[in-house]
């Protein structure tokens, strides 16, 4: 579910009418809705209130501060993947003791910060990283709380490239390997191993391949407790599919916590879960312009003022955003096939190829759906075009959460050589 709809022909955001944000804070723009925002996290933690559940919001899905700020108002945690994440969720309001630090290349600085801060996990992903925390726990006199994210050999994911649970993907450790690793970390200062992290992959539309990875990492917790770790908690990710389509049916998040009751029952084990896209991706669109139609060899290009630096998902997964006018269409309006593409100097700058869309024109405003995680966060300023402005919507109200830099602000950080002057 989400919170845009046409009222009285036009598009709107909640109560906010999205040609008068185009006309306000100019195009191409991440438009946000609070209201989607407040119910995809209620409705995943109601799911999950048998069992204690922190909910930690994947900060890499969107890491806008007015974003982050709504959710921790609602309780919500952050599952972070760098320094500079975690800042974000700190000054957002998050408290340290709501937010895990994953990701595979923690530096010093990073770990220093976080142990710092006294965040709630730490999930390791190799031997060396391990030891490193170690040294910097006892150089600071404090004990991290820890767990292993083991790589339970089980694919899964909407794309080859959002599949993380393999053999071969980078991410945790070998699970013939975690038990001795356990072992080692229970034996190390400053160590405190509390926990066992999972995550496979994102956009998993069906429940098997979670319960096949869950179940494995039940077991692994049976055995550590019986070899005397006292595991207390389990991390299971995230990437519950969203529906980018009308037609799609992911699974609810009550039959995923259905799903994840049944295999954890009886251990009085804590939950975290690491959702991202679930709770942001309908929540957000990207508003764009339509600058050119371009007819050639028998193909209609609509020419869009937005590109793939501001949202690389379909250059980089192929993946499907239903684009739809900002005016309504007339019902009886016509659709024809046209490739939606960007102004960006790359021939994967294409949000759609061959799509069905009713007739625009030159100056036309659309929006791109279902844009809200991975849009932003994953935006450059390739081609020297700057990052889109973002707004955030509440009821009737809209606010500019960040402001598109202009070109001074782009190039602040460069200098020409001192040959050079």
């Amino acid at each position: 579910m989400h919170h845009f709809d046409y009222r009285n022909g036009v598009l709107h955001c909640e109560g906010v009418n999205l040609q008068t944000l185009a006309d306000q804070f100019g195009t191409p723009t991440y438009v946000y809705s609070t209201a989607t925002l407040e119910r995809h996290y209620q409705v995943l933690h109601a799911a999950f209130t048998a069992t204690p559940t922190l909910v930690a919001f994947s900060v890499k899905a969107n890491g806008n501060l007015g974003v982050l700020r709504t959710l921790a108002a609602q309780g919500a945690g952050a599952d972070v993947v760098s320094g500079g994440e975690l800042q974000r969720a700190l000054r957002a309001g998050i408290p340290a003791s709501r937010i895990v630090f994953s990701g595979v290349a923690k530096s010093e600085a990073d770990l220093t910060l976080a142990l710092q801060a006294g965040i709630r996990l730490f999930n390791i992903e190799s031997a060396p990283e391990l030891h490193r925390l170690s040294r910097l726990a006892i150089a600071l006199s404090v004990c991290a709380p820890i767990a292993f994210r083991v790589n339970p050999h089980v694919a899964a994911g909407g794309h080859a490239n959002i599949s993380t649970g393999k053999a071969d993907d980078k991410f945790g450790v070998a699970w013939h390997e975690a038990e001795a690793l356990y072992a080692e970390a229970a034996s190390l200062p400053g160590i405190n191993p509390i926990a066992v992290d999972v995550h496979i992959g994102s956009q998993i539309e069906a429940l098997a391949p979670m319960r096949e990875a869950f179940t494995k990492v039940i077991g692994l917790v049976d055995k550590l407790r019986a070899n005397g770790i006292a595991i207390t908690t389990i991390d299971l990710g995230g990437g519950l599919a969203i529906p980018y389509r009308a037609d799609d049916a992911p699974a609810p998040p009550t039959e995923y916590a259905a799903m994840i009751a049944g295999v954890v029952s009886g251990r009085g084990l804590d939950l975290i879960l690491e959702p991202g896209r679930m709770i942001a991706g309908n929540a957000g669109i990207l508003l764009s312009r339509v600058e050119y139609i371009k007819d050639r060899d028998g193909r209609r290009f609509i020419i869009l003022d937005a590109g793939m630096n501001d949202l690389l998902r379909p250059a980089l997964y192929d993946a499907h955003h239903d684009i739809v006018p900002v005016r309504q269409p007339e019902a009886a309006a016509t659709t024809n096939a046209v490739d939606v593409v960007g102004p960006v100097c790359e021939s994967t700058d294409r949000f759609a190829e061959a799509r069905l869309l009713p007739p625009l024109a030159e100056g036309d405003l659309v929006a791109i759906m279902s844009a809200g995680a991975y849009g932003a966060a994953m935006a450059s300023q390739y081609n020297a075009r700057p990052l889109a402005a973002e707004v955030l919507v509440r009821d009737t109200h809209a606010s500019l959460v960040r402001r598109r830099p202009d070109f001074n602000e782009m190039i602040a950080l460069e200098a020409f050589a001192p040959w050079q002057a």
